[in-house]
């Protein structure tokens, strides 16, 4: 694959190490460094494939569950995220079976595209070794438990319809083949659809485009036909999403859910609370330091190393935007910076390859310019081994109450295992709380469109509606059972839940009537809750009349 760098600003090693005896062996050795890592972390991913499904793979799970049945997103089960993760999940477990393992597996297989494509981006703007370290770099980031990388969160699918979309931009910048241009429109229109911040790396690539063609004097109308390509491209997924689900009847929902609904969510987050959530969430999200120190090193390069000048306009927008795409809504919870990780992989790569290049040109010697690579290897096995315990010696279980030590995944997969046993498929299940997990495990259909409880107590117009709704969804469909999360945590913050003590009593009181509880399953851990004397997942079945 040809570069479109000088050969003055390409890795070190393309110009100097082909031309010695050997040299050429050096490309095989970083590809061959890679796939062990590759391969490293897929056997984490494997090993660890059984843990508990969290609630927002519960929701991507079930929806594309109801989608293997024929049965469209935002017809019975709503919420404001855009249906691409939905139709990926149902995708994947076509292949791979309908189990949390199966998704993990999936999720695998997406995770080693993304750091393929790291390594094809880095090796593209700045050669092979960088393309290696970036890859290893993203490889190991993207799999730590503090940015939630062991779970499959939109952010992962986000990523790999985004790099496969600059990959391909960059393609049709160098040769300007139309085909190009419209198919990395497409693949930015499905990180979008993806996740809707995914729009913001479309944005970065529109802008990146027409910044390299103003360099470069091109008549108007090959420029109009290129940019016009390219944003069909962007907008054929959703534009095509959005035809389906008219024909379907369920557009009116899938509007209100990801546009009226997600404005107001967007908007609940003060700048102050943004500010607390922001500082809580980035010392977790960039370690392990010695790492990001690295990272550091490649963003500023361009300060001091012309190697890493030749493409400091790409790589600091690209950055940039990918930061943007944290933003959005200003929750900064810790799956969200996934997004940064490419960007991040990429500038580690460069930082290591920068301070290599000085050395080279500063004659410090062959040895010495081995250095750099040298110190992200000890680096980056020091930092792997202190991700020993969680992956090696704890087992999924252990893993998930680690992680959510306030969630009740755990008992819930218990819970839907019993309603499963005794009930038959075409019953219904109510869930008071938010735990759409239960409805895939059980593989009953939810009684309820409201598959999270945290819209009908957050601070937004629609809350009061939402909540009548709900209620009398539940009253109409009268589920076979009914399970009463009492956990905090899977109602809203503190200060919603004392904001709606009503509402939670009249939940609880539709618990207790025309219903009886049949099984009560304590949750691990000190865990706020409303009633009882401890935390309970509460499972009530319908009295037969």
């Amino acid at each position: 694959m040809r570069t479109f760098a000088s050969k003055n600003t390409t890795c070190p090693d393309d110009a100097t190490m082909v031309a010695k005896p050997g040299g050429s062996w050096a490309k095989y050795v970083y590809v061959g460094a890679l796939v062990l890592v590759m391969m490293f972390f897929a056997f984490i991913r494997v090993r660890l494939r059984n843990m508990p499904l969290e609630r927002d793979e519960g929701e991507f799970a079930y929806v594309g569950q109801l989608m293997l049945q024929g049965i469209p997103p935002y017809k019975i089960a709503c919420n404001m995220k855009l249906p691409g993760t939905y139709a990926a999940y149902a995708a994947m477990m076509v292949v791979f079976g309908e189990t949390a393992s199966g998704i993990r597996i999936g999720l695998m297989v997406v995770n080693i595209g993304a750091t393929l494509l790291v390594f094809l981006l880095a090796k593209y703007l700045y050669g092979p070794l960088a393309g290696a370290i970036a890859g290893i770099t993203y490889s190991f980031l993207s799999c730590r438990p503090a940015v939630l990388g062991l779970y499959g969160h939109a952010t992962h699918f986000v990523v790999l319809a985004a790099l496969s979309g600059i990959l391909l931009l960059l393609h049709a910048i160098e040769t300007g083949r139309a085909g190009l241009y419209f198919g990395s429109g497409l693949c930015f229109g499905m990180a979008f659809l993806m996740k809707q911040p995914g729009i913001l790396f479309a944005v970065f690539g529109g802008l990146y485009w027409m910044w390299r063609e103003c360099r470069r004097p091109l008549p108007w109308r090959q420029l109009a036909v290129r940019g016009g390509v390219l944003l069909a491209g962007t907008a054929l997924p959703f534009g095509v999403t959005c035809l389906i689900l008219f024909r379907t009847g369920v557009f009116s929902s899938f509007w209100f859910w990801t546009w009226s609904y997600a404005r107001e969510y967007g908007s609940i987050i003060t700048l102050p609370e943004a500010w607390v959530l922001l500082r809580a969430g980035v010392p977790w999200a960039v370690r392990p330091f010695a790492i990001w120190e690295i990272v550091a090193v490649g963003f500023a390069a361009p300060a001091w190393s012309r190697y890493a000048r030749a493409h400091a306009g790409f790589v600091t927008s690209f950055f940039l935007f990918s930061f943007l795409a944290v933003c959005p809504g200003l929750y900064f919870r810790p799956h969200y910076f996934i997004l940064m990780l490419p960007a991040a992989a990429l500038c580690a790569g460069i930082g290591v390859c920068a301070v290599r290049q000085s050395l080279i040109e500063k004659r410090f010697g062959t040895l010495a310019a081995w250095l750099p690579v040298l110190y992200f290897a000890i680096v980056f096995g020091i930092s792997a081994r202190t991700q020993y315990k969680t992956f090696f010696q704890l087992d999924a279980v252990s893993l998930s109450r680690k992680i959510f030590d306030k969630d009740p995944f755990v008992e819930a997969a218990v819970v839907s295992t019993y309603i499963k046993e005794h009930s038959l498929r075409q019953d219904t299940v109510g869930v008071l709380g938010s735990e759409p997990e239960i409805c895939f495990y059980s593989g009953r259909h939810c009684a309820s469109s409201y598959l999270y409880a945290y819209p009908l107590l957050e601070k937004q117009k629609f809350s009061g509606r939402m909540q009548n709704d709900m209620m009398q969804e539940l009253q109409r469909a009268q589920p076979r059972f009914l399970v009463y999360v009492d956990v905090a945590r899977s109602w809203g913050t503190k200060a919603d839940i004392e904001h709606n003590p009503g509402f939670l009593a009249e939940a609880w009181e539709f618990a207790h009537h025309n219903y009886e509880l049949v099984d009560r399953l304590a949750i691990a851990g000190d865990l706020e809750h409303e009633w009882g004397d401890r935390a309970y997942l509460y499972v009530f079945r319908r009295r037969e009349s």
